[in-house]
């Protein structure tokens, strides 16, 4: 069993026998009444994010979440494809399930992918991947005067972020996945 004190980001619980996240969260002291613990958890199976309060002597029933190393494999119109590395095994996960992290699957890209009772629910990507500028515009001279030191670019996936005015188009850059936003130039090659 869980108390609220072990409720961290990330920490994996089941409630109502269904599995969740927590997201944030913010212990708040009520006076006298002791303290509670607000807290923002993804329902793991559907996807839903909201907020929960749990009072200080709550207990939650820990979960096991499983964590498999797996590889992208293509997609079709509704869902992902992915193989075990260690086992072969191959699976599919659903483009709503997966939300924006569709966005960064390119072919033979390495995933951890979140088990549940055996069935696979989600995926974390990697940190940072390098995708390929597709259009941008070019930098005019004088804007960083102005204080405008980024520009639109548009990715290989099809994802529009805000880049340095150096990046050309065709460039390789390096992209956060977990905010999706311009980490760093790729190396040449």
């Amino acid at each position: 069993m869980l108390s609220m004190n072990e409720l961290k980001i990330g920490t994996f619980f089941k409630l109502n026998n269904e599995p969740y996240v927590v997201l944030s969260t913010q212990h708040v002291q009520m006076g006298r009444g002791g303290a509670i613990l607000r807290t923002k958890m993804k329902n793991l199976l559907t996807g839903n994010v909201f907020e929960r309060t749990f009072k200080s002597g709550d207990q939650l029933e820990e979960t096991d979440i499983e964590k498999v190393k797996a590889n992208y494999l293509y997609s079709d119109d509704e869902f992902a494809h992915f193989m075990e590395i260690e086992s072969y095994d191959q699976f599919q996960i659903s483009k709503a399930a997966l939300g924006d992290k569709f966005y960064y699957l390119k072919e033979d890209t390495a995933v951890e992918v979140l088990k549940f009772d055996g069935q696979p629910l989600n995926i974390n990507l990697p940190p940072k991947m390098t995708l390929k500028v597709a259009e941008t515009s070019e930098a005019v001279r004088g804007d960083t005067a102005q204080g405008n030191v980024t520009k639109e670019a548009t990715l290989e996936n099809g994802q529009t972020i805000k880049v340095p005015h150096f990046v050309k188009q065709g460039e390789d850059i390096i992209v956060n996945t977990e905010t999706g936003e311009y980490a760093e130039r790729a190396a040449k090659k």
